[in-house]
C-alpha cells in the first residue's frame, strides 16, 4: 500500500496545541475532505497540487522520519490536509516498534479505528470562519475511536468572536476534552511577510476576551511557528 504525502520534514518544534514546543518530525498528508476559507496548507489540500504528493509505503515513510531524526525516537505529527482519509496504521505500528510516538490532527470528520493506536490525538474543529459547519455525531465517532489513544484534546483556532461563541459551545459540548485556543493567521501565502505586531494584538485580544472575562478553561496559545518563521513552509 502507498500513502500519498505532501511533504515530510524535520526535525523542529511543534508550533501549536498541547504538544508546543517539542522536537518533532512532521509528515503531511495529501488530500482532505474541507477547504477552510484560512487554510494555511492548500499544497496539502487542493487537488491543483496533486501532482506533487509523493505515493510512499509505510516503510518509506519511517525511514525518511528516522533519516531526519537521526534514528533518535521522537514524535512524529501526522496531519494535513485531513489524514484521517488515509490508513496511517501501518506507519505507527512501525514508528512505535522503535519508539517514536505518534500525534494526529484531524478536524474530526472522518473515525479512523487506528485512532486508538495514537499517543495524541488533537480534534480541531473548524469554526464558523472556515466557512464549514461541525458535524458532531462524526465528531463523536472519533472520539469513540481513540477511546484507547494516550490523550485526546481539542484545539480551536479563534479569528472573531462568533469563533469564540462556536469554541464555548464546543467545550459545553465536550467539557471532558483539554481544550487549547489560538489566534488565527490570516496571511496564508508563503512569500507574504507576517505583521508580528498584529499577530501578538490578536493574541491579547483573546487573552482579553476569555481570561480577561473570567472564561478559564482553555489554554491559550500562539501560533509559535508563525512567530518564528512567519509563513514559511517546512519549518
Amino acid at each position: 500500500m502507498t500513502l500519498r504525502i505532501a511533504e515530510i520534514f524535520g526535525p523542529t518544534v511543534q508550533g501549536e496545541g498541547i504538544l508546543i514546543g517539542e522536537p518533532t518530525v512532521f509528515v503531511r498528508a495529501g488530500g482532505c475532505d474541507y477547504r477552510c476559507a484560512w487554510c494555511d496548507s492548500l499544497h496539502a489540500v487542493d487537488s491543483a497540487y496533486r501532482d506533487t504528493w509523493v505515493p510512499m509505503t509505510p516503510e518509506a515513510i519511517m525511514a525518511e522520519v528516522r533519516r531526519l531524526s537521526g534514528g533518535q525516537p521522537l514524535t512524529v505529527s501526522i496531519s494535513g490536509g485531513n489524514p484521517a482519509i488515509q490508513d496511517f496504521a501501518p506507519v505507527i505500528a512501525i514508528g512505535q516498534e522503535e519508539g517514536y510516538r505518534f500525534a494526529l490532527e484531524t478536524q474530526g470528520s472522518i473515525a479512523q479505528d487506528w485512532f486508538a493506536g495514537l499517543d495524541t490525538l488533537v480534534l480541531s474543529p473548524k469554526p464558523p470562519s472556515s466557512g464549514h459547519r461541525t458535524d458532531w455525531l462524526k465528531f463523536d465517532r472519533c472520539l469513540a475511536a481513540a477511546e484507547r489513544a494516550g490523550q485526546t484534546v481539542m484545539k480551536i483556532v479563534i479569528f472573531d468572536k462568533t469563533d469564540l461563541a462556536y469554541a464555548r459551545a464546543a467545550h459545553d459540548r465536550h467539557p471532558q476534552l483539554p481544550l487549547f485556543l489560538q489566534p488565527g493567521n490570516p496571511e496564508v501565502d508563503p512569500q507574504s511577510p507576517v505583521d508580528l505586531d498584529q499577530t501578538t494584538a490578536r493574541l491579547r485580544w483573546l487573552i482579553d476576551e476569555t481570561v480577561g472575562k473570567g472564561w478559564l478553561t482553555p489554554r491559550i496559545l500562539p501560533q509559535l511557528h508563525v512567530l518564528i518563521w512567519g509563513n514559511q513552509r517546512g519549518v
